[in-house]
């Protein structure tokens, strides 16, 4: 290659413009004061739902926290099972009635219950 290619050759390899989006330059105008602050989400949660459902001195048909929670029976069973007995280490007992299969968390208060 001649001194002269190489030249044109080396002024081709430009690098390419980066792809990445830029910052915005301007900043976002503050919210005017009149309007109301923004809306609390709840942390009531449907797993603080059910564990306060199980922690009643009853505890909860599969029925009951079915519908407490909208979710299928097996996602229910899986819960109590994958959560409250393993993940959080509580004492959950169940007993077979009239109602239902019912759940309870094993509580100071519940304590005389299970046996």
């Amino acid at each position: 290659m001649t001194q002269a290619k190489k030249a044109t050759h080396a002024k081709k390899k430009t690098s390419k413009p980066s792809r990445r989006r830029k910052a915005p330059t301007t900043k976002r105008a503050a919210r005017p004061s009149s309007q109301s602050p923004p809306i609390a989400r709840s942390k009531s949660t449907k797993s603080a739902e059910v564990l306060l459902l199980l922690g009643r001195k009853d505890g909860a048909t599969l029925a009951e926290l079915m519908a407490a929670t909208g979710w299928q029976a097996h996602s229910v069973r899986g819960f109590l099972s994958g959560t409250v007995r393993k993940r959080l280490g509580l004492a959950l007992h169940s007993k077979r009635s009239d109602a239902g299969r019912c759940y309870w968390v094993e509580s100071e208060a519940n304590a005389k219950r299970a046996s």
